[in-house]
């Protein structure tokens, strides 16, 4: 059979090809089987006529179109799933975020630092609650103030979510804890960690963006400190209150 042409536009045109004369064989045996029909002789020297290749030929033509389409297929455009090792809830990724938020809390507890601190919820490493008391000389010193801070799968490259729990009155907190800060946000890096990350929130109670506030009424309010830290503490107060049996 003649050979093909290699695929030039994504697609090959089979060559077509003629069945030329059969020589006469040698009596009850087989002739040799050509690409486009086989013959064989009768009982009585006569030629059979030839089966119908069709079968076969377009058999033969699928097979290599379709190997000659595997060759020209795109590897970049393949679908590249999970391999089976990996597929178990991505347990290689989590893995190695569970070994950086050990390291983290080593670190964290090895710091020292004061009016910080943070540890896993339960046994869910992903999830902690960590504390935060205002710095002195602020308004927000004596005040103590709870976080829920949520891991995801591609920590550190993805920041983690962080809420106040505690409610704090302030102008980058909403009343659903949510914080406006950039770091949290377009300005996380990898090579930030819960520490950075809580010494920070600790340095935003005392410094706020008025310019980007989540609290217009305290954004407004701060630049009067004494009215601030009243309405601050009622605030507090009110919050601590409620939480008494």
């Amino acid at each position: 059979m003649a050979a093909r042409p290699r695929c030039v536009s994504g697609r090959a045109t089979p060559p077509r090809a003629l069945i030329g004369p059969v020589e006469s064989p040698p009596a009850a045996h087989w002739l040799r089987r050509s690409s486009f029909a086989t013959f064989k002789l009768g009982p009585l020297g006569q030629e059979e006529p030839p089966p119908q290749p069709q079968d076969d030929e377009e058999e033969e033509e699928e097979e290599e179109e379709e190997e000659m389409a595997s060759q020209n297929a795109d590897p970049a455009a393949a679908p590249r799933g999970p391999s089976k090792a990996a597929e178990p809830g991505g347990g290689a990724a989590r893995g190695s975020v569970r070994t950086r938020l050990q390291q983290e809390l080593m670190t964290l507890m090895m710091s020292g630092d004061k009016g910080i601190s943070a540890f896993p919820e339960s046994d869910n490493l992903f999830k902690w609650i960590g504390t935060i008391d205002g710095a002195t000389g602020t308004v927000y010193e004596n005040l103590r103030y709870k976080l829920s801070l949520e891991f995801p799968s591609g920590y550190p490259y993805n920041a983690p979510t962080v809420k106040f729990l505690t409610p704090c009155y302030h102008p980058n907190v909403d009343q659903q804890g949510n914080i406006c800060l950039d770091i949290l946000k377009d300005q996380w890096s990898a090579l930030y960690d819960v520490r950075t990350l809580l010494l920070s929130i600790q340095s935003l109670l005392g410094e706020p963006n008025v310019e980007s506030p989540l609290n217009i009424d305290a954004a407004e309010l701060w630049k009067d400190q004494t009215a601030y830290k009243k309405r601050l503490h009622e605030s507090y107060a009110k919050h601590v209150k409620s939480q008494d049996p």
